[in-house]
């Protein structure tokens, strides 16, 4: 008989991004896309932001993080790695949202672009006004 490996996931999205995130029991590695946390965000605050939860619940060291995203830039990418790593940690122990809702992290950032509307140059925009 197999033995199934346990897994939890989260789905996150932040502006244009969407990631999928998948917590297995394990050291701590953590790949997106394939690539190694730092090679993929090179930047070591944004890095911060995204580890954010597991620092939160005491799990760096607990918990191999699979990430799957696409779409938007890499702040909104990272954003959506974060909320899903918070959703895949709740599913893990329903327990950590005392420590998650505080710090703000199970709330999805809804701003998004706004769309840009007809006779304007852009979202609010408006053309340059002309006296004469």
């Amino acid at each position: 008989m197999a033995k199934t490996e346990v897994r939890y996931c989260g789905t996150g999205r932040r502006k244009s991004s969407v990631a999928r995130v998948t917590l297995t029991p394990g050291t701590g590695e953590i790949l997106i896309n394939g690539r190694t946390f730092e090679e993929y965000i090179p930047s070591p605050l944004t890095r911060l932001d995204v580890l954010q939860p597991l620092v939160l619940t005491e799990n760096q060291a607990l918990y191999d993080v699979t990430v799957n995203v696409y779409g938007g830039g890499l702040t909104g990418q990272a954003g959506a790695i974060r909320l899903g790593i918070t959703r895949a940690l709740l599913e893990a122990n329903p327990e950590y949202r005392k420590t998650l809702k505080p710090a703000g992290m199970i709330t999805r950032d809804p701003r998004a672009k706004e769309r840009k509307k007809y006779g304007l140059k852009a979202a609010r925009r408006a053309p340059q006004f002309s006296k004469r």
